[in-house]
């Protein structure tokens, strides 16, 4: 299997639960191709069941409640081209399922809310993504959830996110220091004291002298740029939207910043902010608006979210080349 593919690629992607992880890796599996790309879930290498876990109090977040051993041990067979006989949690029963065969594959990704934690995991991989939504978005998102679709009480859901909370500033929240890219979902600046979040500021930020990786930026190189693009080449109604670029510090790591605060009315015009960008690692002009059109329907497509997944998953596939000195056909559908 290793001669066959040469290189398997490892990608990790980490964020919390309800962060935006299963659009994003719908989006890989779109530029990609289903069979390039193997999906590893690391909520399967769980050592505590359900009911374990409600017994002793340890939550899914805590470390204790996932095998890292195996983790490492598996991640590394793969990626050295070898099957393994991964274990199942099963979500709807809460239980461990048996164990089933995976194989090596070009792009192996590992999800969870685990995959930078242990240094033994993160040194196994090429690339790595943060999906980094603030607390004020993310209490909005589950509170229109939770109470408009399973009809829970506001002091309920309030209590179940508080109760989560020290977990996830524990052991998830500091994986932020070591992904390459972090995509950071924010409340607005656009509308003054906005309590419904449909209006979102999204912020991709990007490690410098990252070996095989160029950070896109807007207009000029290493400048600082406030956009206002409104006008007669872009729709937006009420209230607007705002794109920066700018350079950064993160975690002690230089990094570059794009911004896109707002929404866009028409997807199609999208192809005019791509036109200001550079180094997006696209094949031809306009493939990254086409990616964003292609599916409209996947949540976020119309804000910061959905341009910066499209983006991501360009770098990837740069990465992979770069990695592997293999082109990735690309499918130009009309």
């Amino acid at each position: 299997m290793t001669s066959q593919l040469d290189r398997v690629v490892l990608i990790g992607v980490a964020g919390d639960s309800g962060c935006g992880k299963s659009t994003f890796l719908r989006r890989l599996t779109d530029l990609f191709g289903e069979d390039f790309v193997t999906v590893i879930c690391l909520d399967d290498y769980h050592c505590l069941d359900r009911k374990q876990r409600k017994e002793t109090g340890i939550t899914a977040l805590d470390p204790r409640a996932n095998n890292f051993d195996l983790m490492y041990e598996q991640i590394k067979a793969l990626k050295n081209g070898k099957s393994i006989n991964k274990p199942i949690y099963n979500h709807e029963t809460g239980a461990i399922d048996p164990p089933e065969k995976v194989e090596p594959n070009h792009i192996i990704v590992v999800e969870g809310l685990h995959p930078l934690y242990d240094q033994r995991v993160r040194s196994l991989l090429d690339f790595s993504v943060y999906l980094d939504i603030s607390d004020e978005v993310k209490i909005a998102w589950k509170i229109q959830r939770d109470m408009a679709e399973r009809g829970h009480r506001y002091e309920d859901v309030l209590a179940a996110i508080n109760a989560r909370r020290p977990d996830f500033t524990a052991y998830i929240e500091p994986q932020k220091e070591f992904a390459d890219v972090v995509i950071q979902v924010l409340p607005t600046k656009l509308i003054p004291d906005d309590k419904e979040r449909k209006v979102l500021r999204v912020r991709l930020l990007q490690k410098d002298s990252l070996v095989g990786f160029e950070p896109t930026y807007l207009f000029d190189e290493g400048s600082t740029i406030d956009w206002i693009p409104c006008g007669r080449k872009l729709t937006c109604s009420w209230p607007g939207i705002r794109l920066f670029y700018g350079p950064d510090s993160y975690y002690g790591h230089d990094v570059s910043v794009l911004e896109v605060d707002g929404q866009f009315d028409n997807l199609e015009e999208v192809i005019y902010i791509e036109g200001h960008l550079s180094k997006t690692s696209a094949k031809y002009y306009g493939e990254l608006t086409h990616l964003l059109l292609q599916h409209r329907e996947y949540p976020g497509s119309t804000n910061g979210t959905g341009l910066f997944q499209v983006l991501v998953g360009l770098k990837m596939r740069t990465m992979y080349e770069h990695l592997t000195s293999k082109q990735v056909k690309v499918a130009v559908k009309v």
